[in-house]
């Protein structure tokens, strides 16, 4: 499956804190809150771990973006891994989000735009979900440098509904890049 251009490839949603999400035809993305109907939608924030710390700070992981080309990189090391089972709300294909400089805007369907604030800092959770994930989405390079390879975080800063098939565009800040950071 290739895509000239990127693309989403499928849209995930969960009104709950489970580890997967659930496909759907579309997603709603609300400005400053994140995906109508998903549980990590909020101003504030809604990842578990983080509000037992401070649930007052600012929600930077509203959507969460991943590759398929990661998917298809798992499956060729023996993890066979569907759209949404890493919990993600956007399943993109041909784009490395990971890549990105924070700030990248990007341009789901016609009218959503998704603010990139990081990279998914991948937690013992993708090991219960399937054992060994975690070293292959998470681990040191040959230089000791820390890779984080379990897609990126956004805010949404325009709302819209986004579809599979829908293309995305992407703008980058001005001024020198700023590779992401966990968040």
């Amino acid at each position: 499956m290739e895509f000239p251009t990127p693309t989403v490839v499928s849209v995930h949603r969960s009104a709950t804190h489970s580890f997967s999400k659930n496909d759907a035809e579309q997603i709603h993305l609300l400005a400053g809150l994140g995906v109508e109907g998903d549980v990590h939608s909020g101003a504030r924030v809604r990842h578990r771990s983080r509000v037992a710390v401070d649930a007052t700070r600012p929600n930077l992981r509203q959507v969460h973006l991943l590759h398929i080309e990661l998917l298809q990189e798992l499956a060729s090391a023996g993890h066979e891994v569907s759209p949404g089972q890493l919990g993600e709300n956007v399943t993109t294909a041909g784009l490395s989000l990971v890549d990105l400089p924070t700030g990248a805007i990007l341009r789901l369907g016609e009218t959503a735009l998704v603010a990139i604030t990081g990279l998914r800092n991948p937690c013992g959770q993708i090991d219960d979900f399937q054992p060994g994930l975690l070293r292959k989405v998470s681990f040191r390079d040959d230089q000791g440098r820390l890779v984080r390879k379990a897609g990126v975080m956004g805010v949404v800063i325009a709302g819209g509904i986004v579809h599979p098939g829908d293309s995305i565009e992407v703008a980058l800040p001005p001024g020198p890049a700023i590779a992401l950071e966990r968040v």
